[in-house]
Order: structure tokens, then sequence, then C-alpha cells
């Protein structure tokens, strides 16, 4: 899962979040955030200004592939693609919504009551 968002700064700042429940063992999850770590210093120029957020969202198919150097190509390769999604131009900002106090329209006086 990538999140990428404008943080209004002149530099661009990674965070990665691979936890236990997605890939069991210590060397996939570190397999995986050295991946990310030097795609995202390759391309920090395009990603300037960004915040970019990766997000392990399945388990890692180690049972899979047959070598480490089979896993370590599958892995680049789909972070690779994703890292080019993150440099991707960002859609223009919402516009912002209006207090609810100023939107409000004058209210009526309430009406008498009949005699």
């Amino acid at each position: 899962m990538l999140y990428v968002r404008e943080n209004g700064l002149p530099q661009a700042r990674l965070g990665i979040v691979v936890g236990k429940k997605f890939a069991a063992r210590a060397a996939e999850r570190n397999l995986v955030k050295r991946l990310v770590r030097e795609l995202f210093r390759q391309r920090q120029d395009q990603l300037a200004g960004r915040d970019v957020l990766l997000r392990l969202q399945a388990k890692f198919p180690r049972a899979d592939f047959a070598s480490r150097s089979a896993v370590r190509r599958t892995c680049l390769a789909e972070l690779t693609g994703l890292m080019e999604v993150a440099a991707r131009p960002l859609p223009p900002p919402p516009a912002p919504i209006p207090p609810k106090d100023s939107v409000a329209p004058a209210a009526a006086p309430p009406a008498a009551p009949p005699h």
C-alpha cells in the first residue's frame, strides 16, 4: 500500500511499515526496508516536497520463490513500480470547506403566536 501527499517542505520524507504479520522473518522485513530506502534515495529529486509512506499489505510469499535472488528481483520490481507511482504529479488539493457558521443563512424572526 502506498500513500503519497504534499508535505510543504523542499525535501521528501519516507515512512516504511513492515509488520511481523505480513513478513514473519526479520530478514524479509529488512530486505523490503533496504530496497525501499535505496529506491527512495535514487528518486529523491523526483519526490521533493512529498511524504511517501509504504506499508506492506499482504503476506510475504517466501515459499513461492526458489532462491533469495528470485525474492529480491520480484520485490525490487514491485517496489520500483510503487516508487514510479509516487513520483507522478500530485492532483490539486481539494478546495477548503468553509466553516458552518459563515454559511448559515440569517435566521428569520420567530412568528408571533396566534391570539
